[in-house]
């Protein structure tokens, strides 16, 4: 009796055991109870671990159409690489490194289950075009994310990779959006894919419709698949279920007969020039197949030998143009749509037609802004030369050096001054003050010698310009010198896809207003412009009533530098700086001036704007070669000067008389 108790004890001693040795192993292995996404995962194991890009779909459709709510958690983690396998059991976790090994966690409970080295594990690693997929489906999920940025590169993912599926659930999520840009992309992103891939006939006509002008490029994206044709070639009349887009004939520009000889069954085509060939290969005793070769010069008698050499073997099948046209016969030849439904692509058609319209349009209008960027460029650039060569009538080749100073005095500025905005904002009265005195000095060292001189003028002032190159190059080296705008020019106003200007030019433009301003303040509200019109008009008259006009041209020529130094700082933040940054607008310095009238503001605003109008007009038309929009240019001012030798609007005086 004792023995038998003594044996049940031991027995229930080896079941405790037992038992407190499992409950150990689960602590350190994890509990392996299976939720019903675990279920779902196991179901598809052999697809997700053969990573096929060809087989993976379908377990990825049951993933996301399980009704499970942890789904998308599932799809994060295995998209971002994030899944493994744990190899004693094949179970799947998300799996994140710590100290001891990696911590799995069990996607239905969303808790940690158990920590295990790197050695029991095997990692699921999707490739890219995996991820694309599980990041589609995952769109489903993320449209109706509470987070808005979430629900943004759901609309990016539709973006890039939208299907027939995915619109249902898109338009869904558009009666709960309630920000108004998600709703506006989600909208115009609803309309897109029910155009590419709607079923329903009247619904894509419908978005088709309400997008007729929009100017986007994805819209054209998808309303040219529905128009693309192929074309095709039917015995008899074209049936009735054929969405036929035109009716073509063997022969012509659309279809030449080569073309449509290869849409039928017959024989390989012997062209004239083949035949011709052939015949001369097979020449034997003065005949080619029977026929002499004195009578090969009828066409007929041609193919007459060539058939007796294809009937004897010697050379190998082949259609004649007689052949082909016998092949026409009862044959129609038409260019057939790829979408089958008439009235979707009638819609198309017009709504192509319009957006057409709108983009010649809008074209037209960013040409217009172009060329009003460029014109305000050189009105900047000439407003000073307006003053020197104008007022002063002195020609002065080193305008251009004086644009190269004021953009190197900004270079100079940003190396002192890192923060980009507060630079620009020194550079400005900075390169004014360095290229006023510069030309204060040049105008009293040299220019005042040379007055009513305008060869020896040229010729100094050219010989200033090469030595102002020079002594740049020495101080500053022959590499370009970055001039950098502060980031809140950085950008573009963006219009729509077709017009959109550069913040920069936007910048220049206003700065050229604002110059414009000043430049007519102190000539019409200050001594200074006062005597400078005086001086301009009669210098002897203007002596005589008190007036210095050698201060005064002084002054002016500073002036006139000091403004190219600031039209420097300008250019430089989207232009190279290099010594010979001025030289690239000196040329079209002078032909703004003389152009819209020596001497006078407003002509040079004129001249400015023509020539930047001109500029661009030509390089339109030919865009590929801007040095022939140059010569074009100057083609036509020097027939415009013919016509009005003193420009747009004449000035009186001095300039009148020179």
């Amino acid at each position: 009796m004792l023995k038998r108790l003594f044996v049940v004890v031991l027995a229930l001693m080896c079941l405790g055991a037992a038992a407190m040795a499992q409950d150990t192993a689960d602590s350190d292995t994890g509990d392996a109870t299976m939720g019903p996404l675990q279920g779902v995962l196991q179901e598809q194991s052999e697809l997700i671990l053969e990573s096929s890009r060809r087989t993976i779909q379908p377990a990825i459709d049951a993933i996301a159409n399980s009704g499970i709510e942890d789904v998308p958690f599932l799809l994060e983690t295995w998209q971002s690489r994030d899944m493994w396998v744990r190899l004693s059991d094949g179970l799947f976790f998300k799996a994140e490194k710590v100290d001891d090994g990696y911590a799995l966690t069990d996607f239905d409970s969303g808790e940690v289950v158990a920590t295990v080295p790197k050695d029991d594990l095997d990692q699921i690693k999707p490739n890219s075009g995996i991820q694309g997929l599980i990041g589609t489906a995952l769109v489903s999920f993320q449209l109706n994310d509470p987070d808005p940025a979430k629900r943004r590169e759901a609309l990016d993912s539709l973006e890039r990779s939208a299907n027939e599926d995915l619109l249902e659930p898109l338009r869904a999520s558009i009666e709960t959006e309630d920000d108004p840009a998600i709703r506006a992309r989600k909208e115009r992103l609803e309309k897109l894919i029910t155009i590419a891939y709607g079923s329903d006939p009247d619904a894509r006509i419908a978005a088709i419709e309400a997008m007729g002008g929009d100017l986007g490029v994805d819209l054209r994206a998808a309303l040219n698949p529905l128009v693309a044709t192929r074309i095709r070639a039917f015995e008899g009349e074209v049936p009735d279920s054929v969405n036929v887009a035109e009716i073509l004939r063997p022969g012509t520009e659309e279809l030449s007969r080569e073309d449509a000889y290869a849409l039928t069954d017959g024989e390989p085509l012997l062209t004239s020039a083949d035949l011709r060939n052939v015949l001369q290969e097979h020449i034997v005793d003065g005949e080619v197949g029977g026929v002499p070769v004195a009578e090969l010069s009828d066409p007929l008698k041609r193919i007459e030998a060539f058939e007796a050499l294809e009937a004897a073997g010697t050379v190998p099948p082949a259609a004649t143009e007689q052949d082909v046209d016998d092949a026409f016969d009862g044959i129609t030849f038409a260019a057939v749509y790829s979408e089958p439904n008439a009235d979707v692509t009638a819609a198309a058609n017009r709504a192509l037609a319009r957006i057409e319209t709108n983009v010649g349009l809008n074209q037209a209008l960013d040409l217009g802004l172009d060329s009003l960027s460029l014109a305000s460029i050189y009105f900047l650039a000439a407003i000073g030369l307006a003053i020197t060569f104008g007022v002063m009538g002195v020609i002065n080749m080193a305008h251009g050096e004086f644009i190269m100073m004021g953009a190197y005095t900004g270079y100079v500025v940003q190396q002192i001054v890192p923060n980009h905005t507060t630079s620009i904002l020194l550079a400005i009265p900075l390169a004014f003050a360095v290229t006023f005195a510069a030309g204060v000095a040049m105008e009293r060292l040299v220019i005042r010698y040379l007055y009513n001189r305008p060869l020896e003028t040229l010729l100094a002032t050219f010989g200033i310009s090469i030595a102002l190159q020079q002594l740049a190059k020495n101080i500053f080296g022959t590499q370009a010198r970055p001039l950098t705008s502060p980031d809140w020019l950085g950008g573009a106003i963006v219009l729509n896809d077709v017009v959109s200007i550069s913040t920069v030019r936007v910048a220049i433009f206003v700065l050229a207003l604002i110059f414009l301003g000043v430049f007519l303040f102190i000539m019409k509200r200050t001594r200074l412009g006062l005597e400078t019109r005086a001086v301009t008009q009669n210098p002897g008259m203007a002596g005589a009533m008190g007036i210095n006009p050698g201060r005064v041209n002084m002054l002016t020529f500073g002036l006139g530098s000091g403004i190219a130094g600031i039209a420097g700082v300008a250019i430089g933040l989207y232009a190279q700086v290099t010594s010979e940054i001025g030289q690239a607008y000196i040329v079209q310095s002078f032909m703004t001036v003389v152009v819209g009238g020596v001497g006078n503001i407003w002509g040079t605003l004129l001249g400015a704007g023509m020539i930047g109008a001109l500029h661009k007009g030509i390089e339109w038309f030919n865009p590929s070669n801007t040095l022939a929009a140059q010569t074009y240019m100057i083609i036509f001012i020097i027939i415009f000067i013919q016509f009005r030798p003193r420009g747009i609007i004449a000035l009186k005086g001095r300039a009148a008389g020179d």
